[in-house]
């Protein structure tokens, strides 16, 4: 049992199969769901970077969003206003540990 894309069903049936399907119970069911539908989608991301795969994590966080009343406009800028203030994480930089300097 997995969440999948909306369409899914239809597709399924168009190829001349058939499928069980239920609607998730509410939204905590929702979002457990949505969290595995993550993980799996950017497991598979990192397996095969691809346009597709990519895609399929950005479709999730854009679900994610709604579920929360982010629109994802919002999220956008706040993610240029932290990369501008704190930086990416392109550089790769690791943090090990932290002391004082007295």
């Amino acid at each position: 049992m997995k969440l999948v894309r909306d369409k899914i069903p239809e597709i399924i049936e168009a190829d001349g199969k058939w499928c069980l399907c239920r609607r998730v119970h509410g939204k905590d069911e929702h979002l457990v769901f949505l969290r595995s539908k993550m993980l799996e989608e950017t497991d598979e991301f990192l397996e095969n970077p691809s346009l597709e795969e990519a895609a399929d994590v950005y479709e999730v966080l854009i679900t994610l969003c709604k579920m929360y009343d982010f629109s994802y406009e919002d999220v956008v800028k706040e993610a240029v206003r932290k990369r501008e203030a704190r930086g990416g994480f392109v550089k790769g930089i690791v943090l090990e540990r932290v002391g004082d300097n007295g």
